[in-house]
């Protein structure tokens, strides 16, 4: 082979080529891009639109509809998903995986601006949006001390500009703490009185507080800019504004309204470790990298520490990168653990250090190789990315072991460690490059396929074919060189391992009579291989089914709804219960994070709900795992009296969904609520089903004002003008800013809150006419105090509501199964009808593609091999170690009490390249002796004598290379334990039952062909 021959001859200019890919790789290292999960890039665009004060019937009728309407006909919309909440719509359009996105989107805006002049008077403009779901927050800072006003101030004008001149910043929220204003509370006695609105004391203060340029005079050679100023100064300058009656006097603002400094009304609180605080949440930049943002967060602490005042602290709440770093270093540990391993047993087999150093020097250049590979595809470090190469470490040395075997082999003979090099590494080389072979095209469907399954495990594959393209390329260039300088005899090596060698001899002789025996009553082991296969095909229904297993991140999260209605201080304290059953395990407890309220201000807030993110100690210094210590929780939490709460595991779930998700769907929002209940009561007590709930929450008390058209029009005033004035007195309006101290506080005018509390009180709110008459709100509108949703969502246009529960001590297709048969007995009126959705479908998709995947793969590992034998049979008959990896497989699976997952799935993928090679090796070497003219059995009981060992090696390095896996140690490994499981097992079982099925069906092939031949002669 010219390549082997070239590298012997050029090992200069070899070495020169391994040490250029070396420094590249290094230098394409440092610049990856590390995160937890590769990027996912799903087409996604989101519609969303203010509507403010308007119900959620209300924007559902005139602003949903109408967008969800004008954007269905768009080309490759899969489904559409609506919301509609008091105040906002929000419209979810999810197209199909291969759609452009950014094609898509203009379309969407197209199609929305064609109705933008529909909706009704008082909606914003439509803001269409590309979802990216790696726009969450990397990390949450805290800042708590006694002073609320100054850590909200602090927290402006200090921590957010430092944060955001990091690099990879994208933005910096804030959340909690309360906000400075200047508030303007109009006595509407006062008002009456003079017959003034609040909208002219609104335009009165607009129009005294500006400064503007009026133009520029020339003096002289100098041009003079001319600027007016006019923009308050003080509180007394506002209060001293002058507005115009109906009668042309004028009077002060403060003769009509109550003029202070202070803070917004507040309508939330955010609570760290139980401390009241403000927090700030991290955004990176699109292209920003996780774990860089957060070192430049961590870096800045002290910098933003130093300009803090005593008794305030700035801490991490939380840091997603913390768990990325210990992830990568478990993975980078067990890949160093798996090359030890194969390493060690390489130096068993071939009894020389340096046989063992010259295929052991493959794994650091296949390694070093695959980063600048992945660096130039775009790839990203992940568990997943590192996953894959920690799989393949066992992998890499395959190639090499074969060559450096053959190599021996002609070096045992006599030959020179020049002329063994290319001999034996030219004559095994096609046998090398079609097993390999074998092994990357089984990664093609997987590229190819479409969902979430492509998604995610598309840069495993790559990262595995990478580094086995680098192995490859070692062991056709670097082995054969290295050999022809530094390689002995093998026999010359340290007699001390020589009991290694009679265990060998052992071995081989046990194997060819074992061979023989079956050779000898070829149906009894043809039917004793069947009936094994069909045996563990019966494990099958008690292994489970499952999507991703989600690593155990140590994060909780609870959910606090009290009675709708509920202030803010009756929800606080309910949290307070809450903190102190987490007290009791503050010692695994490592930060805390809650929300409870809202932070907007809108009529009617959410001051009724609460939400927590708890962050346990890494799983190694707790005895409880994360779902352990949920479920205690839960069990104490259950007993606080006044509240609906929630307790679940909170995992970075590559699911859009929920574990268990049940889709309603039909015309009334009423009957989907009753019916949604009954499934919550049909499922509660389904073993695996956690804390089952309803999207149809309970209504909450809503105050609906119904515009009289008609008596409007008669004051010559509109729809519009009506709710504009009544949203002014009920939530404020901002008039203007006022500057002072370097700060920039709004002016809010607004009616006290004491004037606007209940239902008789806003029928009085006085609605102020073109011609300056005040007439009384329910002149013109009709008030009712009703429960009403909190929210509506539909799907495909169409009324849902979702009942989703968690998953605890089950897996999803036993849960999913025994949903299904509870739900076969609810009977449905016409019109309605329900979907399994969340991750149990997301997982049945994914399933399919796989299926249909690994189908595709077995297909081009025959094809290949074709190709290598240039014989349609004997592939055929190599296709016969596939039934046999099914056995360990199953059995894998069910000993290790894993279910059948995403992850094991892609492992039989990888297994379908795999083990045909131990296959490939044995009939290619029964080929050569035979065409060497020694008989079939002789050949057939040589071959297996002569490849059992490198058969053996090979096998045993890709197995101990991936034990560390298998085991799950460390951060995150949870999600390629099954799939080093299932490679494992499959391995091992197929080797010891290929090495005796294969050469039994090889001469039943045989004979076939020659009964056939003869017929024809």
């Amino acid at each position: 082979m010219r390549l082997v021959n070239t590298s012997i001859k050029r090992p200069v200019g070899v070495t020169m080529i391994v040490l250029a890919i070396l420094a590249l790789g290094f230098v394409s290292f440092k610049n990856l891009s590390v995160d937890l999960y590769p990027d996912i890039d799903l087409p996604v665009a989101v519609v969303a639109t203010n509507y403010e004060g308007a119900a959620p019937q209300e924007v559902e009728e005139l602003v949903t509809k109408p967008i969800e309407s004008s954007v269905a006909t768009i080309e490759g919309v899969d489904t559409i998903q609506a919301q509609s909440q008091p105040g906002n719509s929000l419209v979810v359009l999810m197209f199909s995986t291969d759609t452009n996105l950014d094609n898509a989107l203009l379309n969407v805006r197209e199609k929305v601006d064609q109705i933008t002049g529909m909706l009704p008077d008082g909606a914003g403009d439509p803001n269409v949006l590309r979802f990216d779901p790696q726009q969450m927050p990397v990390m949450w800072v805290g800042l708590t001390g006694d002073d609320k006003d100054t850590l909200q101030n602090l927290a402006e004008t200090e921590v957010q500009p430092l944060f955001e001149r990091q690099q990879g910043v994208g933005s910096v929220g804030i959340e909690g703490g309360v906000t400075e204003e200047v508030s303007v509370e109009l006595d509407q006695q006062r008002l009456n009185q003079f017959g003034l609105s609040s909208q002219q004391v609104l335009e009165a203060i607009q129009g005294s507080n500006r400064s503007m340029s009026a133009g520029v005079i020339s003096r002289g050679t100098q041009e003079l800019q001319i600027r007016i100023l006019g923009e308050y100064e003080s509180l007394d300058e506002i209060r001293e504004t002058l507005i115009q009656t109906p009668q042309d006097e004028l009077i002060e603002l403060g003769d009509l309204a109550t003029v202070e400094r202070g803070v917004t009304e507040e309508t939330g609180k955010s609570l760290v470790n139980g401390q009241e605080a403000v927090v700030m949440n991290i955004l990176k930049k699109t292209d920003g990298n996780t774990v860089a943002v957060s070192d430049a967060i961590q870096g800045s602490l002290d910098e933003a520490r130093a300009n803090l005042p005593e008794g305030v602290e700035l801490n991490v709440v939380f840091d997603t990168a913390d768990f990325i770093r210990m992830s990568i270093d478990s993975v980078v540990q067990n890949l160093l653990l798996g090359a030890v391993f194969a390493i060690l047993i390489l130096l068993l087999f071939l009894k020389s250090f340096r046989a063992t150093l010259v295929i052991s020097l493959s794994i650091p250049i296949a390694v070093i190789t695959t980063f600048t590979l992945m660096y130039f595809t775009g790839e990203t470090v992940n568990i997943l990315t590192m996953g894959g190469l920690a799989l393949g470490i066992g992998m890499m040395v395959d190639s090499a072991i074969v060559i450096l075997e053959h190599i021996v082999t002609y070096r045992e003979r006599g030959y020179s460690m020049k002329e063994a090099a290319k001999k034996g590494a030219s004559e095994i080389a096609p046998a090398v490059i079609a097993s390999t072979t074998t092994t990357l095209v089984v990664f093609l469907p997987i590229v190819f396929v479409e969902g979430i399954a492509s998604e995610i495990f598309t840069p495993l594959a790559l990262t595995v074919a990478f580094a086995l393209i680098a192995s490859l390329a070692a062991s056709l260039t670097i082995i054969p060189m290295l050999s022809s300088k530094m390689l002995k005899k093998l026999s010359e090596g340290n007699g001390r391992r020589y009991w290694f060698d009679r265990l060998l001899d052992r071995l081989i002789k046990f194997y060819q009579g074992i061979l023989r025996r079956a050779l000898t009553y070829r149906k009894t082991s043809i039917i004793l291989a069947i009936v094994v296969i069909v045996a563990s095909l019966a494990l099958i229904p008690r292994l489970g089914l499952a999507f991703i297993p989600e690593a155990d991140q140590g994060q909780i999260e609870i959910s606090v709804e009290t009675p709708s209605g509920t202030n803010l201080e009756s929800t606080v304290d309910v949290v307070d219960q809450v903190n102190a059953v987490m007290a009791e395990d503050e010692d695994i407890v490592e930060s805390s994070f809650a929300t409870v309220g809202s932070d907007g201000m809108s009529f009617g807030t959410t001051a009724n709900t609460a939400s927590y993110m708890i962050q346990l100690v890494p799983k190694d210094e707790r005895d409880l795992s994360t779902e352990e210590v949920m479920q205690k929780w839960d069990s104490q939490i259950q007993k606080i009296a006044g509240a609906d709460i929630t307790v679940n595991v909170m995992g970075a779930s590559v699911s859009a969904g929920d574990p268990v998700q049940i889709e309603l769907n039909g015309p009334d929002h009423d009957v989907l609520s009753e019916l949604a209940d009954q499934v919550v009561t049909l499922i509660d007590d389904i073993d695996g089903v956690h804390n089952p709930s309803t999207s149809a929450d309970e209504g909450r008390p809503e105050m609906q004002i119904l515009v009289d058209r008609e008596a409007a029009a008669e004051y010559g005033m509109t729809h519009a003008q009506i709710m504009g004035q009544i949203s002014s007195q009920l939530n404020g309006q901002v008039a203007t800013q006022f500057r002072t101290e370097g700060n920039e506080l709004d002016v809010r005018v607004l009616t006290p809150k004491e004037e606007r509390d209940t239902l008789e009180e806003i029928r009085d709110l006085k609605i102020t006419t073109p011609t300056g008459e005040q007439v009384r709100l329910e002149t013109v509108a009709s008030l009712e105090q009703v429960e009403g949703p909190v929210s509506l969502t539909r799907q495909n246009q169409q009324r849902r509501v979702v009942v989703s529960a968690g998953l605890v001590g089950s897996d999803l297709g036993s849960v999913t199964n025994a949903i299904e048969d509870r739900l076969s007995g609810l009977e449905f009126p016409e019109g309605y009808s329900y979907n399994i959705g969340g991750e149990a479908e997301d997982m049945m998709e994914a399933f399919g593609d796989l299926a249909l995947a690994l189908v595709f793969s077995i297909f081009l590992v025959y094809a290949v091999m074709a190709v290598q034998f240039e014989n349609f049979l004997h592939p055929f008959i190599i296709m016969f170690s596939l039934p046999t990896m099914i056995i360990g497989v199953i059995l894998g699976l069910f000993v290790t009490g894993m279910p059948l997952s995403i992850p094991a799935f892609i492992g039989v993928i990888m297994l379908a390249g795999i083990v045909v090679n131990n296959a490939i090796v044995l009939v290619d070497y029964i080929n050569i002796l035979r065409r060497k003219g020694v008989e079939r059995f002789e050949a057939i009981l040589e071959a297996g004598a002569n490849r059992l060992r490198p058969i053996l090696m090979t096998s045993l390095t890709t197995i101990l290379g991936m034990i560390p896996l298998s085991l799950g140690l460390g951060q995150g490994g949870e999600a390629q334990q099954p799939l080093a499981v299932v490679i494992i097992f499959g391995l091992l079982f197929s080797m010891l039952i290929t090495l005796v099925l294969i050469p039994v069906v090889y001469t039943l092939f045989d004979d076939l062909s020659r009964k056939i031949l003869r017929k024809k002669a």
